[in-house]
């Protein structure tokens, strides 16, 4: 009498080689999507409205080249005010001493809260508050020196307080969250070791935060670029104002415009492209890590499906 043979094992092992998938809608909807952007680019290129060789002209003109410099300098000082000030702002508001605390949060809360336009205007207009800045003795009448405020507070230097301040308080709450984001045993850890706070928060925290505090300020950095062309309310000299200066003078309103588009564009673009360097820069030992993970994760898989 025979015996049935057992039932073979059914193999639940993966193939070493996935079949990718197709994506047949993906590449559809990339299609319409360059369609689209090529007649909108033709119907602005072919306008008639469009005065193109004044485009040309006035795009390395001198009063644009000089409002372009303008907005650099703004952006690149008004965001490094912005991040020392977020430091200690972000530093008062994890303080334990409850007077700072409540100091950066009120900070946070008022320079968030209003709008960047409404900053810039009460800047630009602080004579109507003050009329003169003096330095004394308080309560007492008796003054040091004395400055007529449009004469210190000029629209550059309004500009300048209207967005470095008003971008301290967005870096204080990406600051804050990276410092949170480190495990506290590591604090813990460096403490026991006879480090101080301020070591501490030097060589261990911040230096690990970098990579959870770098991304969103590079995306802060360039909208602050852009924000920039408020200050034209006040007759910053920037970009904007210089724009809108030539084309009062020869009304070529649109063409200007799209002088000052470019500048924005090609300005951010470069930023765009210094934050994804800055990015992989900080992230090679995260990456490192991960792909260290993922090769004892492969070898680990290998050995268990190593038939014995």
């Amino acid at each position: 009498m025979s015996v049935a043979s057992p039932a073979r094992a059914q193999d639940t092992s993966l193939p070493d080689v996935v079949a990718p998938q197709r994506h047949a809608l993906r590449w559809v909807t990339a299609a319409l999507v360059l369609a689209l952007a090529f007649v909108v680019g033709r119907s602005l290129y072919a306008n008639q409205n469009i005065d193109h060789s004044a485009v040309k002209e006035f795009l390395f003109s001198g009063a644009i080249l000089s409002g372009l410099r303008t907005t650099l300098i703004l952006g690149v000082a008004a965001q490094a005010l912005g991040l020392l000030l977020g430091v200690l702002i972000a530093l008062c508001r994890l303080s334990h001493n409850p007077v700072l605390a409540a100091i950066g949060w009120i900070y946070v809360w008022l320079f968030r809260g209003t709008p960047l336009l409404v900053q810039i205007l009460l800047w630009g207009n602080l004579s109507l508050f003050y009329n003169r800045i003096e330095l004394g003795i308080p309560f007492t009448g008796f003054t040091f020196v004395s400055w007529d405020t449009n004469t210190v507070v000029t629209a550059f230097l309004a500009s300048l307080l209207a967005l470095g301040l008003h971008e301290a308080a967005y870096s204080a709450e990406v600051i804050r969250s990276g410092i949170q984001s480190i495990d506290a045993g590591q604090t813990e850890a460096a403490r026991a070791l006879g480090m101080s706070r301020s070591l501490t928060m030097r060589k261990i925290v911040l230096p690990q935060a970098m990579r959870v505090i770098i991304p969103p300020t590079g995306n802060n950095f360039i909208n602050l670029l852009k924000a920039t062309s408020l200050v034209a309310v006040i007759a910053g000299g920037d970009l904007l104002t210089q724009a809108q200066n030539v084309s009062a003078a020869n009304l070529k309103t649109i063409e200007l415009l799209v002088v000052a588009t470019i500048w924005y564009l090609l300005v951010t673009s470069v930023a765009s492209v210094g934050q994804a360097w800055v990015e992989r820069r900080f992230g090679r030992g995260r990456r490192r890590t991960n792909q260290s993970a993922a090769s004892l994760g492969a070898v680990l898989s290998r050995l268990i499906r190593r038939p014995a």
